[in-house]
């Protein structure tokens, strides 16, 4: 099996095992893949994982996961490497490395981080594994002959995540001697990346200390539940020297203490309403407001009117969102929010009005041009939409639902062309170059654009077949 194919057949899971440290290993990581290789392989896992159902495609969440990565980064080795970081449907403790900078978070990371500051101590940890090139250093010592063994140990920590028997059955069917070495390998990994990322967390103005109550929360939790430990031991192997490492690191800092964001609290609290059925959720958000059992009084407001737009009880929602507005400074979360309840509630006039105000505090919120574009679509006001999308695309850049909504606006206005084009980078950069080639060819065939859009089109197309010829040379190595 072709070592490129089998770490896309592998996708997420295999960074979860061999991620982290080592001595360094000079040219040996590169001589299997370079960085534009790691870049390419990352963006052909993540297009399958953007078709798939584990992708929790949040704008606000992803924001704030993507903003506190950035400063994160700001402060590390690797300031000029690209980071993307995004949140899987995933209720267990848990975050990866994958190849190229794409590091992804389980939504129960961040229910379970405490504060901030223990939340981005394990985006690091993770940005640790990619700037020190770690899974390249594997396949590097591995000559490429273990990779059968690291295939079986790769599928046994996916089954782990819905049954045990089957994970320990699978890692039983592969060498032993094999396995264990990779996860000696690891460990060593793991202590370079602790090292690394305390580095980076003091340098970013987080409190350091949070490295080591997280690790220690994991490990008592880990003891007392023996057989149901956090997938984050098990894909991270957590010693009592690794914590003592830290530890001792720790101590010749100084004490820092620092507050929680408020967008980190208003995140959470989105989490938790987005998980699972909306009525369990109100009942918790309720019940946390009549006890006072909260940290931030607006986030828990927050938050239940999140869980009650999702039962569609939109007066509740608006109510809650009121009281969140009243117990914090603005911003641009409730924003959003306020156009999302309005529209679903079925005010495009409010819902517009909304917009207006939002756009003018927050003119490149993302989640609040998404929601202000759809209710544009919704009450047929196309030419507004596509002014809003296309103008924030050109100042932010690519992003695919902004290309697909761009799409609908063209379409609304029966440009099949400029329709097509739109949804050709929407699917180009969600790694579906197949399917962009496909629009395209449509969009030439309906003949209805002007010279200047079929010349950027035909050209576009001839720009997607070479990258496509060039990723299946790839995967023929």
């Amino acid at each position: 099996m072709k070592w490129i194919y089998l770490l896309l057949v592998l996708g997420v899971f295999l960074p979860r095992v061999l991620a982290d440290g080592l001595p360094d290993l000079g040219d040996a990581s590169q001589a299997v893949f370079s960085p534009q290789q790691e870049r390419r392989i990352g963006e052909s896992i993540m297009s399958d994982i953007r078709r798939s159902s584990e992708l929790l495609d949040d704008a606000e969440i992803t924001d704030y996961l993507n903003s506190l990565g950035a400063r994160l980064v700001a402060n590390s080795e690797a300031t000029s490497r690209r980071f993307e970081f995004f949140i899987v449907k995933d209720s267990t403790l848990n975050a990866f490395a994958l190849p190229g900078g794409f590091i992804g978070v389980h939504a129960g990371l961040i229910l379970s981080a405490q504060s901030e500051s223990e939340l981005a101590s394990v985006l690091a940890h993770e940005i640790s594994h990619v700037t020190q090139h770690h899974l390249a250093r594997v396949i590097a010592g591995t000559q490429k002959n273990a990779l059968t063994s690291l295939a079986v140990l790769a599928v046994a920590i996916l089954a782990s995540r819905s049954n045990p028997q089957v994970a320990n059955a699978a890692i039983a069917t592969a060498q032993a001697t094999s396995i264990q070495s990779q996860l000696d390998y690891t460990r060593e990994h793991e202590r370079e990346a602790d090292r690394i990322g305390l580095q980076t967390l003091e340098r970013s103005g987080f409190d350091a200390r949070a490295m080591t109550s997280f690790f220690e929360r994991l490990q008592k939790y880990g003891r007392l539940y023996e057989n149901n430990a956090p997938v984050y031991l098990r894909t991270h192997p957590l010693t009592t020297e690794r914590i003592a490492d830290v530890q001792n690191r720790v101590e010749s800092l100084p004490y820092r203490q620092v507050p929680d964001s408020l967008d980190f609290q208003l995140v959470r609290a989105r989490v938790e309403a987005s998980q699972g059925a909306a009525t369990p959720a109100i009942k918790t958000f309720r019940a946390a407001l009549t006890d006072k059992k909260y940290s931030n009084e607006a986030a828990q407001h927050y938050g239940l009117a999140v869980a009650l737009l999702r039962g569609k009880d939109y007066v509740g929602a608006e109510k809650e969102l009121a009281l969140a507005r009243k117990t914090a400074v603005a911003h641009a979360m409730f924003d959003a929010l306020a156009v999302q309840i309005k529209s679903a509630a079925g005010q495009p006039g409010a819902a517009l009005d909304a917009c207006r105000g939002g756009l003018r505090r927050y003119p490149h919120h993302r989640a609040l041009i998404y929601a202000c574009a759809e209710t544009q679509l919704q009450t047929r006001q196309p030419n507004e939409a596509l002014g809003l999308v296309s103008g924030e695309l050109k100042a932010r850049g690519g992003d695919y639902r902004l290309y697909q909504l761009q799409a609908e606006a063209y379409a609304a206005l029966g440009k099949n062309l400029q329709q097509h084009m739109a949804l050709a980078e929407a699917y180009a950069l969600s790694g579906s170059l197949g399917e962009a080639i496909e629009h395209l060819q449509i969009g030439l065939k309906a003949r209805d654009g002007d010279f200047y859009h079929s010349s950027i089109a035909e050209a576009r197309l001839r720009q997607l077949r070479e990258m496509e010829k060039e990723a299946r040379k790839q995967a023929q190595r």
